[in-house]
């Protein structure tokens, strides 16, 4: 110890005696009867040396013994567990919380100006009524979101376990099941995880447990609002068959006027439409990935423009929302496109010759007396214009001719028939 327990009331006067720990439920166990031994004045903080009442315990079957490590003056400084030094509200590292909070609190690290820090502290900590943190902390706004998204929701009992045994390693340990040390192969010296310091947990500088987490935020979803302001839609997907528009309302009405709310029950989904922009992005920031009814996690978007919901109808196997669908095996392919003619030439729909002119009848206007009735198209001699009194020859009967593309009228570019295969298969 740095002061010993001689007749110096002085020094002794700041020392630390409590009845009981300020402990994280992680550290404290999943029994909730345990047996601690307390030794006063037993060791010297980690943090601001000064000499401690010291607690130590067992916080389960097959588990390590566990023991304070500061005092609980640097402990209610930083609302930290006196053992982990993880916050007790969110159970993340101090460098976590304090960027998600964005706050910087920094604790002096020389022993003049660490002890003048202290005592100031102290007489903070004297004057409150204990409820809430004091310094930076307690003058930092409410939840983060990040916070809320990482922060640990149960106990986590297995960061209690034993150490790795050293002589199992090297395969020289004899206990066998009664070695009170894990029999597990260690993990990678180079791993960061491996090297954590006490003093950068608590100071919030270089901890490798928060450089994991902070990374993990950084790649988390976020729901971004989009450039058209004039947007002021959500969908909520995932709604299922007993979530009704009233119990939507009862949820979106605290963030503003709601214009419209319109459940597609066949697509269980809704579309709720605010008054203002502003009311909308509140509601998507406070409901993204956090909106529950009914113990059924909503799935909330922002709503499209009508120019996007356009390209996107035209974009090939895509659902509406956004689920790409995996094309069906053992369907034909799309169908080929028409010939393409030039719209300048006429359609020669009975394979007729390039100088042969079709013969016009007006069906509706009878005959003139006297003159007989023309033949249909194809059953009477064909007619021809001679030119330099050549006669073309007679063409071939149909069963005669070789075998080429016959054209039907469906095929005419000109017709609503001959595109319907370009459009179907487009």
């Amino acid at each position: 110890m740095a002061t010993s327990l001689g007749a110096n009331t002085y020094n002794r006067q700041n020392w630390e005696d409590s009845d009981f720990p300020i402990l994280c439920q992680t550290c404290l166990g999943e029994n909730p009867y345990i047996r601690m031994t307390k030794e006063k004045y037993g060791k010297e903080c980690k943090i601001c040396a000064r000499p401690f009442t010291v607690f130590r315990w067992c916080p389960g079957v097959r588990m390590r013994f566990k023991k304070t490590e500061v005092c609980q003056t640097c402990s209610k400084m930083k609302n930290v567990c006196q053992t982990c030094l993880l916050d007790l509200e969110y159970g993340l590292p101090i460098q976590v919380r304090d960027t998600g909070l964005s706050i910087k609190d920094d604790v002096p690290k020389s022993d003049v100006n660490k002890e003048y820090y202290t005592q100031n502290m102290e007489r903070e900590i004297a004057n409150s009524d204990g409820t809430r943190p004091v310094g930076a902390l307690g003058k930092a706004p409410g939840a983060s979101d990040m916070l809320l998204k990482l922060a640990r929701t149960t106990p986590y009992y297995k960061r209690n376990r034993p150490h790795i045994c050293s002589f199992w390693v090297k395969g020289e340990c004899r206990r066998g099941e009664e070695c009170p040390y894990r029999h597990e192969k260690p993990t990678d010296p180079d791993d960061p995880l491996a090297d954590q310091n006490i003093k950068d947990r608590y100071y919030g500088i270089n901890d490798p447990v928060a450089g994991k987490l902070l990374k993990r935020a950084s790649t988390m979803p976020r729901l971004d609002p989009p450039e058209d302001k004039t947007i002021t839609t959500l969908y909520i997907g995932g709604l299922g068959d007993t979530i009704t528009d009233s119990e939507l309302r009862n949820h979106f009405y605290q963030f503003g006027e709601i214009r419209t709310i319109t459940v597609v029950q066949r697509q269980q989904c809704a579309f709720i439409q605010f008054a203002t922009r502003q009311a909308a992005e509140m509601a998507a920031e406070k409901s993204f990935n956090k909106l529950i009814i009914h113990g059924r996690r909503l799935n909330v978007k922002w709503g499209r423009s009508q120019a996007a919901r356009g390209r996107e109808r035209e974009k090939d196997g895509v659902t509406e929302s956004g689920m790409r669908l995996e094309p069906v095996p053992g369907l034909p392919g799309a169908l080929p496109p028409p010939p393409v003619s030039d719209d300048d030439t006429p359609a020669n729909y009975f394979n007729l010759g390039p100088n042969s002119a079709p013969a016009v009848i007006n069906l509706g206007i009878p005959p003139p007396p006297g003159v007989a009735m023309p033949p249909p198209p194809g059953f009477g001699p064909p007619m021809y214009h001679s030119m330099d009194g050549i006669v073309p020859p007679m063409p071939p009967p149909m069963g005669m001719r070789p075998p080429g593309q016959v054209h039907y009228p469906s095929q005419d570019p000109q017709r609503m028939g001959a595109h319907a295969g370009r459009h179907g298969g487009s």
